[in-house]
């Protein structure tokens, strides 16, 4: 990914509100299984990692990717972003 595209998609999740919250026990598989769907529905989620939880978001932010098959696009403060286009019905074009 560019850094004009992941720009783009920064300037798309501004608007976003955390749609996906990582609590004190960390990502546990209900966690990933959450990610999965929001992200095949969504493509663009922002996330965001709760004060008591045992990870950083940067930690959070690279678990899931790896997990999901995401691209990181931000992360600041306790809040990150992870794109993956739709296996059935991509909507984002990235250029």
């Amino acid at each position: 990914m560019t850094s004009k595209q992941r720009a783009m998609l920064r300037g798309m999740a501004s608007t976003l509100d955390p749609i996906l919250y990582i609590g004190k026990e960390g990502i546990v598989p209900g966690t990933l299984k959450q990610a999965d769907e929001d992200l095949e529905a969504h493509e663009l989620i922002k996330c965001c990692v709760q004060p008591n939880c045992p990870l950083t978001a940067k930690e959070a932010l690279v678990a899931l990717c790896e997990a999901m098959g995401a691209e990181p696009v931000q992360y600041i403060g306790r809040r990150f972003v992870l794109y993956r286009p739709s296996k059935d019905d991509p909507r984002i074009v990235l250029s």
